[in-house]
């Protein structure tokens, strides 16, 4: 292979390329150039190399002496890697590890998804993470769902309506509706623990300024969805998502904290977005991306792994590796 680095800055003018080598593989929209882009521009320290030949692109970063890897920050559910169906990536990666400045020992590939490229037999497992298939109608996949579940959501339901408060499920998918829309998800991650942790999104902070970018551009091409649910007059839980063809990523979750812990307005939405997207049919997938948690197996059965693969210099390397761990 023909490897040629160039600073990932100039990413833009390689977009159409890295595009049409994801479109060769699974829908998978946390991988499009929208999404690379505007991760670059909010999380990108400089040092960062696009890789490109005709079969493979990558995003990879100095990791400690010797040691490369993808670029990944925390909003990336995936590393920066694409590949072309059917290519011998163990060649790939060799000759990309030799490619690279300086003399690279070792080039990890962090969080890489079987459905996109399948797991070799020195993968490294990571996490599990979950999907719904949507196929056939909702009542089907419903009742196919826990009766612990069902019936949990259906009294809280009941006793909302008693209590006179309406339940609303608001999907915003324009344009110009993005920023408000992180504005409102950062203001309920903001009431909540993420607060006192740092980590809450802000239209101010870094957080804030990539999924403003990102969601505008999805949303451009009509890929992007905000999903607010209301109690009432309140703002309880929201969903913030991208699309590419039939598949929908929820990219992030966050919830009212004061709600009373009889109820769970993220898992009221949920079923009401679940539903709305079984009753659209042009969702085929269902993505979450994040690492598989109790509520996630009420709602799902299909789980996969996701995994690493460290690519090195020498097969000595490996083998001393090995042996620390």
């Amino acid at each position: 292979m023909t490897w040629t680095l160039t600073p990932a800055a100039q990413f833009a003018d390689h977009a159409a390329h890295w595009n049409a080598l994801q479109a060769a593989n699974p829908a998978a929209p946390m991988l499009q150039a929208d999404f690379v882009g505007a991760l670059l521009d909010a999380f990108g320290t400089g040092d960062e190399l696009l890789a490109i030949d005709d079969a493979a692109m990558a995003i990879v970063r100095p990791h400690g002496r010797g040691s490369w890897a993808t670029f990944q920050p925390a909003q990336a559910p995936l590393g920066m890697w694409i590949e072309r169906p059917g290519l011998d990536r163990a060649a790939a990666l060799a000759s990309l590890l030799r490619a690279l400045p300086g003399m690279g020992l070792v080039l990890g590939l962090t969080q890489l998804d079987p459905l996109l490229a399948p797991a070799p037999s020195d993968a490294i497992a990571y996490i599990e993470t979950a999907r719904i298939t949507v196929a056939g109608s909702f009542d089907d996949y419903w009742a196919a769902r826990g009766k612990n579940l069902r019936s949990n959501l259906k009294k809280q339901r009941a006793k909302l309506a008693a209590d006179g408060v309406a339940l609303r499920l608001q999907v915003s998918t324009e344009t110009h509706e993005m920023m408000d829309a992180v504005r409102d998800f950062g203001q309920l991650e903001s009431a909540g623990w993420k607060a006192q942790a740092g980590t809450a999104v802000h239209l101010d902070n870094a957080q804030g300024r990539f999924y403003s970018r990102m969601l505008a551009a999805f949303a451009a091409r009509g890929a992007a969805s905000a999903y607010r649910y209301w109690f009432g007059e309140q703002l309880v839980a929201m969903d913030l998502c991208i699309r590419q063809d039939d598949c929908i990523v929820v990219l992030k979750t966050t919830y009212d904290e004061s709600v009373p812990k009889t109820f769970s307005p993220a898992l009221l939405m949920r079923e009401d977005a679940v539903r709305a997207l079984f009753d659209n049919g042009a969702t085929a997938r269902i993505e979450f991306y994040g690492k598989v948690m109790e509520w996630h197996t009420r709602w799902t059965e299909e789980v996969r792994t996701l995994y690493h693969l460290n690519q090195y210099r020498w097969a000595a390397l490996r083998r001393l590796h090995a042996l620390s761990k």
